[in-house]
């Protein structure tokens, strides 16, 4: 299994990094902030306007840690990455499969079964921890809906239909998403999931763990040889990483809202670290992006017991687990993909 190693996260305007020997360097304003050796790190994501040397960005594509830009609001700006590895053979079943409407069907379904068996997930742990909270009795017919929803994707069926089915599930958990939130009412709501920008201090929190978790993702598919523009659920897209988008789907829920709602409920986060620009965009200000990028790091590191491959695993490693499942399932090692569910 994949040692979990670090990601860099730079989110100070201005910032450089450049290259001392094996290390990465992060200099701002004339002084060296931080000096990180390559090896420790799997990954690094600038925010803003951040500046790289081009003897770093060889050094990242010799070590395989693949550099991410984001707007300060967490839009994907670009990825960098060094040359396609893996077995060309196993992209090339990935290619095939993604063309054939019944394999890519199946590989469908099972990412959104786990998808749903994990947003219930997310609904009855609130429902043990906040039982006697507001609207309780919504968030518990939510969760009968989801489950009858995961019991139909057990049946073969089209991707169209595996599609319809998400979106049935997705209004269903979000409409009770607000439900979930017990501290901070006033200041932190959710009515509807909006991107693009986040209309709420919610969506933007979401929308931000989303990026990172993505980022996640696609290195991880990288990482044994998959190609994360072409996936199975979501549409091919010019610059749209399809497959990444569809491994991250199961792992979202558990991961990415079970966080943020901790953030809040928790009071980690208040109000005054979220702008509202002069479109109804919301933001998070730096200390806010520093303290869930801590939070993130965090999670990354706590423990559970994978269901199919039956040891305990760092959730940072939820990804390269899952990729390499896929890739097994798509050299035709396992008999169908395993998602990730949690207990």
């Amino acid at each position: 299994m994949r040692q979990l190693l670090n990601t860099l996260y730079v989110t100070s305007e201005g910032a450089y990094l450049a290259k001392q020997g094996d290390t990465v360097m992060v200099r701002l304003d004339g002084q060296v902030k931080l000096q990180v050796p390559i090896h420790t790190l799997g990954g690094i994501v600038c925010f803003s306007s951040v500046g790289c040397s081009p003897a770093l960005l060889g050094l990242c594509a010799e070590r395989g840690v693949a550099l991410s830009f984001f707007t300060n609001r967490g839009r994907f700006l670009a990825r960098v990455t060094g040359a396609v590895s893996g077995n060309v053979l196993l992209r090339r079943e990935q290619y095939r499969g993604a063309d054939d409407a019944t394999f890519a069907a199946d590989i469908a379904r099972s990412l959104v079964a786990g998808k749903v068996a994990n947003s219930r997930h997310v609904l009855l742990r609130a429902l043990r921890d906040h039982p006697q909270a507001e609207g309780m009795q919504r968030v518990t017919s939510a969760a009968n809906r989801l489950a009858r929803v995961q019991r139909r994707l057990g049946e073969p069926t089209s991707v169209e239909s595996v599609r319809g089915m998400e979106g049935e599930a997705g209004r269903n958990y979000f409409g009770v998403f607000d439900h979930l939130i017990v501290a901070q009412k006033k200041d932190f709501f959710f009515e509807r999931r909006s991107r693009r920008p986040p209309m709420d201090a919610v969506n933007a929190l979401l929308s931000f763990l989303y990026t990172l978790l993505r980022h996640d993702v696609a290195a991880a598919l990288e990482g044994v040889g998959l190609d994360p523009g072409v996936g199975f659920l979501h549409r091919d897209r010019p610059g749209r990483p399809g497959l990444a988008l569809d491994l991250m789907e199961e792992l979202r829920p558990a991961i990415a809202d079970r966080l943020a709602l901790n953030l809040i409920n928790r009071k980690q986060v208040t109000a005054t670290g979220f702008t509202v620009s002069e479109s109804g965009g919301v933001a998070m200000d730096d200390a806010t992006r520093k303290a869930v990028l801590v939070a993130y790091q965090k999670r990354k590191q706590e423990e559970i017991q994978h269901p199919f491959l039956k040891e305990r695993i760092e959730i940072g490693l939820l990804p390269h687990a899952q990729a390499l499942l896929l890739a097994r399932h798509l050299r035709g090692d396992l008999d169908g993909y395993p998602p990730m569910i949690w207990r």
